[in-house]
């Protein structure tokens, strides 16, 4: 572990803040209340639903982090420039 991220771990021990919760606790919670409004009716098509509600914002904000350059991009996901340029194409995200 760098030193950066053990500072960041003290500062936030020291401020007794919550440690955050991880994202697949958020997506557990998110698909729960999902569940719940469906009202009796079935789920169609959720793990497509998931995957594209996931998947856009993250190409989105690995794109801004590394200053929109497609290399680093697709490298940080560990995908292929070319597989990284056809899912910019699927969502839409130029």
């Amino acid at each position: 572990m760098e030193a950066s991220q053990k500072t960041a771990e003290i500062i936030n021990i020291d401020c007794k803040k919550p440690a955050p919760l991880p994202l697949s606790v958020h997506v557990k919670q998110t698909i729960g209340l999902y569940f719940s409004q469906l009202n009796g009716h079935d789920a169609v098509d959720l793990y497509a639903m998931v995957l594209s509600e996931v998947e856009k914002p993250l190409l989105e904000a690995t794109l801004e982090h590394t200053g929109y350059n497609q290399t680093k991009a697709a490298k940080a996901l560990g995908l292929s420039r070319s597989t990284l340029r056809k899912k910019l194409d699927q969502y839409g995200i130029s």
